[in-house]
């Protein structure tokens, strides 16, 4: 029982904030940037006196004051630097400068092209069992087509390109692969550690053109025979690519003439096949020429040989054919850039034709090149006479024009650029500082410095290291 005198026992008081508390809100208190405190600008003479430090009170040199403004991150005796430790650790390497004193730069480059579906190469033939086909098997995947000949085990199908797995360009494990493949290679003795670099030279993303850049270059094999190695042609079958090596020149960078076949370079067709088919008599007449052309661009017949037989298959011709085909021949894709940015650089072309002046002549005028010669048909009363006069235009010429023009023009042949898709070009490719297969038959393939299998002309400028984006400034 409770007392009734004993006062009642106070319950808990209700919380209350302190003063501390309530001195501002969340924000201020806790904001990261609190702005410098100026002093009162109306202090009287009082608060002054009582500021005045006992140094200055006793006569001593007063202290530098303590500057107002806001640090601005240049560093002073006020706010000294302050050195942190990131973690990360910056070394400078020289891969790409210039070599030390006595010394030359010993860099490979290696343009890799992606080809596109247009110009892919013919996927294999699966190998059936032989009582239950009848399909022949593809030209180089059966040795022979004698079945007494055959071998007891038909030949093991090609990979699927591995393009087809990964990606539809030049991708990081392809140029992955194409480095490992290079390492493989023995460096010269004494030689830095090997380094490479990379552009990629259209598409950063899903680049079709890659230069690398190796460092250094094999040495126990000469570049000829390094461009003609089988690994090369392997990686090239593999990923479905086409691999150009060059020295890292000077002069792989500054061409001064360029060259040019016409027939399949130039342009995409034969002239002589098609003035054959526009002629109705004799009614094979198409036929018999473009199965000599083949030949010939096969490097089974003389080229001078058998222009003169497809010449005389052309006598009675009237001479208005060349004038009627000039509407007809279609130039290559990007062919009239090139010769427009080669011009912008101030580099000499020419085009050295085994066809008809009359066309090539006309065709040099039409984009603007310097240079043009082909053969001299005879005519006699408006008709051709199925003779020529002078000398044929064919593989020793060419490379005899290429040297004089280079002559005329003082151009050392290492700055001079031929370009050719025949076999009437292989002397012409191999007198020149580089030699570029277009489009080529499969021997001026397998003998040319570098090969080109695209759409597009201006691929050869990706050759002298130029951007897609440089080269649409030279185009403009």
């Amino acid at each position: 029982m409770v007392d009734a005198a004993d006062p009642p026992t106070p319950g808990p008081g209700r919380p209350q904030l302190a003063a501390g508390l309530r001195s501002g809100s969340y924000l201020s208190d806790h904001q990261q940037y609190r702005p410098p405190r100026h002093p009162d600008a109306h202090q009287g003479i009082d608060t002054v006196v009582e500021d005045t430090p006992p140094a200055a009170a006793a006569g001593l040199a007063p202290p530098k004051p303590k500057s107002m403004l806001p640090f601005n991150g240049i560093p002073s005796e006020d706010n000294p630097p302050t050195i942190v430790d990131s973690g990360v650790n910056h070394s400078f390497s020289h891969p790409n400068c210039a070599p030390a004193s006595g010394r030359r730069a010993d860099r490979l480059v290696a343009t890799l092209f992606y080809k596109t579906s247009d110009q892919r190469l013919p996927a294999s033939t699966s190998v059936k069992g032989l009582a239950d086909s009848c399909e022949s098997l593809p030209t180089n995947l059966a040795p022979t087509t004698n079945m007494e000949a055959f071998p007891l085990e038909p030949p093991t199908q090609e990979s699927e390109q591995l393009d087809h797995l990964y990606g539809s360009y030049i991708s990081p494990l392809c140029i992955t692969s194409f480095l490992h493949l290079m390492s493989t290679f023995p460096p010269p003795q004494d030689a830095d550690a090997p380094h490479s670099s990379h552009r990629c030279l259209d598409n950063a993303e899903n680049p079709r053109v890659v230069e690398l850049t190796l460092s250094p270059a094999p040495s126990y094999l000469s570049l000829s025979d390094l461009r003609r190695h089988e690994m090369i042609y392997r990686f090239e079958r593999e990923w479905n690519v086409d691999v150009a090596l060059q020295l890292d020149r000077v002069w792989r960078r500054h061409p001064r003439l360029v060259v040019f076949d016409m027939d399949s370079t130039l342009i995409t067709q034969e002239v002589i096949e098609l003035m054959a088919e526009t002629l109705k008599e004799p009614a094979d007449l198409a036929a018999r020429v473009a199965n000599i052309t083949r030949r010939a661009m096969l490097g089974e017949l003389e080229f001078d040989a058998s222009f003169t037989q497809r010449v005389r298959l052309l006598r009675g011709v009237d001479a208005s054919v060349f004038r009627d085909l000039q509407p007809v021949l279609r130039v290559t894709e990007g062919a009239r850039e090139l010769i427009r940015a080669l011009k912008r650089l101030g580099v000499k072309t020419a085009v050295l034709s085994g066809g008809f002046q009359p066309l090539t002549s006309w065709l040099a005028t039409d984009l603007g090149i310097d240079y043009a010669f082909a053969n001299h048909v005879v005519v006699a009363d408006g008709k051709l006479t199925g003779e020529t006069e002078g000398t044929i235009v064919g593989r020793e010429r060419k490379r005899d024009l290429l040297v004089e023009i280079a002559a005329k023009e003082k151009i050392d042949l290492s700055q001079v650029v031929a370009v050719g898709d025949g076999a009437n070009d292989l002397l012409m490719l191999e007198k020149a500082g580089l030699g570029v297969a277009w489009n080529a038959k499969p021997r001026v393939q397998m003998e040319a410095d570098a090969r080109l299998n695209g759409e597009s002309l201006l691929d050869l400028l990706f050759l002298f290291g130029f951007t897609s984006d440089e080269v649409r400034c030279l185009g403009e």
